[in-house]
């Protein structure tokens, strides 16, 4: 394989190792490609009333999974004081458990979660676990039943169908007698149904679900029935026949087993209420994933102040990519290769035209300063030592100054490091003395241009997002900036002046 085939392979294994990172860190995280976007929380408080009779309470309410349909579970808390509290897992379901040793009148527990849009996969139970839906029925409801059942085989080919003619039939009980006999002994249609179901061979559960509506109190859980289709489980509402688990819908209750149960208390009863609120999307998710490999290694694991220098270090390599295609695409002439990358750096501290104004202001004063240092005869480190000397007394002169007429941006000494400055100055010195003022300005303006364009460039929201959270996709500029070092045809610059070898 030629050198130049290797490095075509490495420019793309790199640019695809980038993207695949990012998506991958995406998916992993939920970090949002792009700033500024917003997720909706709901926020979803049960309340638990009874009355205790003076003695031991304990209270047992059913808990959602961690991931539903539609939903995930962010954040959950309990506000119960006096109270023992506690989240106990068995048997695949979560019950919140509220334990006091002597209580007497009216209780009030409280349970509260956070809940946000998902598409991960929900915590169902893969095998069908058949309930038993035990009816007290004589022999003409029996009779009732099965000549419910026939008719609705009659209409159906599969348990979806079925499930969906035997809720026909049940909604309409006036224009059937059978069916208004089994609601007189039944009058819980969602029992009525699974119990119908049970009895033609088909697996059932009990569902109940919360409809979300912002803003509303005192909501009641829906009951719902899931039935097994052979392969998997479909969600039905016994009432208005809906299939499939509406966008509003949270599932709260899943089982044959009590929503809620009270020892040592009468007259409970549970009522939720529900708030939506909106919050950033990246904030959410790292909030969310804070146990993720992504974020073990990402850069939200620093502290604070270590993470705000890497937001900018960052950012070096589109600057570094500005300065490489001016240089070798247009043909751009700049003093030295990263000194244009610092300016632009330091412009995002300080704003543009101050970070103009004081940089202008300390290379013309440093120049003066050089021309009279170089009559002196000085040794070339003793007379960067010297300048350096010099560009803190007037650093701190013009910041001083800018305060007194009420700028307060100055001159950002981190990335405008002295010796980078003292040397800056020096070499413009020498240019000036080697090849006049035409190329001091020529490089110096260069510089200038090209730090504006990369400063413009830097302080694009979507770009410092990108970089940030984001830093593989780096590697794409990495690939950017070798693809463009193999350039060796004509600058942009140079198409004029070749113009006439081209007629030749």
């Amino acid at each position: 394989m030629s050198r130049r085939l290797t490095l075509y392979a490495l420019l793309i294994l790199l640019a695809l190792i980038g993207v695949m990172v990012a998506v991958l860190r995406h998916l992993e995280t939920g970090i949002p490609f792009l700033p500024g976007q917003e997720k909706s929380v709901w926020l979803i408080e049960a309340r638990v009333d009874f009355v205790a009779e003076g003695g031991p309470v304990s209270a047992s309410l059913s808990l959602p999974h961690k991931y539903l349909p539609g939903f995930e579970l962010f954040e959950e808390q309990a506000a119960s004081p006096g109270y023992g509290f506690s989240i106990v897992a068995e048997n695949r379901a979560r019950r919140a458990e509220w334990t006091k040793r002597e209580a007497q009148g009216e209780q009030s527990l409280y349970y509260s979660a956070q809940f946000v849009e998902s598409s991960k996969a929900q915590a169902v139970t893969p095998v069908p676990a058949r309930e038993d839906h035990p009816s007290y029925w004589d022999e003409a409801q029996e009779m009732a039943a099965q000549q419910l059942l026939n008719r609705a085989r009659e209409t159906s080919s599969s348990p979806q169908s079925l499930t969906r003619e035997l809720i026909k039939l049940l909604n309409n009980p006036a224009a059937d007698q059978n069916t208004a006999l089994l609601h007189s002994g039944q009058a819980d249609q969602a029992e009525l149904l699974m119990t119908l179901l049970e009895r033609a061979g088909i697996a059932t559960r009990s569902v109940m679900g919360l409809y979300l509506e912002d803003a509303r109190r005192r909501q009641q859980l829906t009951p719902m029935v899931e039935v097994h289709t052979g392969e998997d489980w479909l969600l039905f509402d016994p009432l208005s026949g809906v299939v499939g688990v509406p966008a509003n819908l949270l599932l709260w209750h899943r089982g044959g087993v009590s929503v809620l149960d009270v020892m040592g208390g009468r007259g409970s009863r549970v009522s939720f209420s529900m708030i939506r609120q909106t919050v950033p999307a990246q904030q959410l998710a790292l909030a969310k994933n804070s146990e993720s490999i992504f974020s073990q290694l990402g850069v939200h694991r620093l502290p604070i102040e270590e993470q705000s220098m890497f937001k900018l270090l960052l950012l070096l390599p589109l600057g570094a990519a500005v300065v490489v295609f001016m240089r070798v695409l247009i043909g751009l002439q700049t003093a030295g290769t990263f000194m244009p990358v610092l300016i632009a750096l330091a412009f995002l501290q300080t704003s543009l035209v101050p970070g103009l104004i004081s940089f202008i202001s300390v290379i013309a004063i440093g120049l003066v300063l050089r021309s009279y240092l170089s009559r002196l005869n000085l040794l070339l480190v003793a007379r960067i030592a010297t300048l350096i000397v010099l560009v803190i007394f007037l650093i701190a002169g013009l910041s001083i100054l800018g305060y007194q007429l009420g700028y307060s941006t100055g001159m950002t000494i981190t990335f405008f490091p002295m010796i980078i400055i003292a040397w800056t100055i020096e070499r413009m010195s020498i240019l000036w003395e080697e090849e006049g003022p035409r190329e001091v300005l020529i490089q110096g303006g260069g510089s200038l241009l090209v730090a504006v364009m990369a400063y413009l460039l830097m302080q694009l929201s979507l770009l410092k997002h990108l970089s940030f959270n984001f830093p593989e996709l780096n590697l794409l500029l990495l690939a950017l900036i070798l693809a463009m070092g193999q350039y060796t045809g004509y600058k942009l610059s140079e198409l004029r002046r070749f113009r006439a070898m081209d007629e030749i």
